[in-house]
């Protein structure tokens, strides 16, 4: 499994590209080659998937009943506007403008590697979806990591 990882400043050129860092491109699965799938994200930010990535959470979402009203309400949302995108030979890609005044990005970005996905934020939007306090930050660690037994070295 590829690892993307990292917090990158990036810029937005004039027509609208962004360029994958090269950490970050590098890390990309083979098996999606330069295709990625870009959706709007929960916070004000844009999510991107390898496309490989994308596929596992598209068939979860897709094979919801949809003769239930929920299940296409939660779809319908879902589903609105993820774009296929194919980088080109310098990893930049066009991201769409209706996607750009979702996340407010302008002429900078922080792209951030969250292990299967990147996450595109406006810079101020980011600093404000950042946990400030360091106690609140190792309380959440203890909770959703310090409860598993640490494991006995191999020796």
């Amino acid at each position: 499994m590829n690892f993307l990882s990292g917090e990158y400043e990036c810029k937005i050129d004039p027509k609208g590209r962004l360029v994958l860092p090269a950490k970050i491109k590098a890390n990309l699965p083979e098996a999606s080659g330069n295709h990625v799938v870009l959706m709007r994200g929960f916070e004000p930010c844009l999510v991107l998937y390898p496309k490989a990535e994308w596929k596992v959470i598209y068939d979860k979402v897709a094979g919801l009943n949809e003769f239930n009203e929920e299940y296409r309400h939660f779809q319908r949302n879902f589903f609105r506007g993820n774009t296929e995108i194919e980088l080109d030979g310098a990893g930049r890609f066009i991201v769409p403008k209706t996607m750009s005044r979702f996340a407010e990005l302008e002429k900078e970005a922080v792209v951030v590697g969250l292990g299967n996905r990147v996450e595109i934020w406006n810079p101020d939007k980011y600093e404000e979806f950042l946990i400030k306090d360091q106690q609140n930050f190792s309380q959440l660690a203890q909770k959703f990591l310090g409860d598993k037994p640490a494991e006995e070295p191999l020796i």
